[in-house]
């Protein structure tokens, strides 16, 4: 449900919203592909209504000075049904080396959300290295959606990892949960995630947890403070700040 706000402050939040875009886009681009395409990794099976839009950008610094800059913009459109086109634009430090990567994403969903039932969707995502124009990743993801109450969400994700720099196929697995309040201007979200398989190196396989609070003072925009850990194989500390703008172009 819309919350009732003055022109002039949803008029600022959107200033903010897209301020914070920009300066996530010109950070640039993860060299992994992500199941979700957004600061939360485990996706969800519910896709919005067409003609909405949204753009996700979030800033991610570990403990051991590695750097996740990324920039999603997404758009649902009706070919039949509805469809979520997006693309991931990362940036990344690791080790001491930067990186950039495209992974565009296309997703919708095959079974209704509902309380006391399952939903879900399924998504693909390919990821493109930026600085060797070489397609690294191909990912395919399962999202089953679970909603308990209107206040509380389980999301399941299970799917395939293509990894094209070493040739090597992996499960993907992720589950979280979302428990907002009756306003829904505050979030709880919780996920554990990861990818099983043969590697060489154990991090790639070993599992990643975020927890993280969202603030959402008006439904077109949203901040989000992250703990996460291993997030990129390494046994580190990471913190996230994230925002999405949502809006939809042909609305008056």
């Amino acid at each position: 449900m819309m919350r009732p706000t003055s022109r002039l402050a949803t008029r600022g939040l959107h200033c903010i919203a897209a301020a914070v875009c920009v300066v996530a886009a010109v950070a640039g681009c993860s060299g992994r592909a992500q199941a979700a395409g957004a600061a939360y990794q485990v996706d969800t099976a519910e896709v919005s209504e067409p003609g909405s839009c949204k753009v996700e950008s979030w800033a991610s610094s570990a403990s051991n000075r590695d750097i996740i800059a990324s920039v999603s913009p997404a758009c649902v459109v009706d070919v039949g049904r509805p469809v979520e086109f997006s693309a991931q634009f990362s940036r990344t430090r690791a080790d001491g080396e930067w990186g950039s990567s495209a992974s565009p994403k296309v997703k919708t969903n095959i079974v209704p959300t509902a309380i006391g039932s399952w939903g879900f969707a399924i998504s693909a995502i390919a990821s493109y290295d930026l600085l060797t124009k070489e397609n690294t990743a191909v990912l395919v993801n399962i999202p089953a959606t679970l909603r308990v109450s209107n206040v509380v969400r389980i999301n399941l994700n299970a799917g395939w990892l293509l990894d094209r720099t070493t040739n090597l196929n992996y499960f993907i697995y992720g589950a979280g949960f979302d428990w907002r309040t009756p306003d829904n201007i505050w979030t709880l979200t919780g996920e554990v995630f990861g990818q099983a398989g043969f590697a060489e190196d154990p991090g790639v396989i070993r599992p990643r947890f975020q927890l993280g609070l969202r603030y959402r003072p008006v439904d077109q925009f949203n901040i989000d403070l992250i703990y996460g850990r291993n997030l990129a194989g390494e046994r580190a500390n990471w913190i996230t700040l994230a925002t999405v703008f949502r809006f939809k172009p042909l609305e008056k």
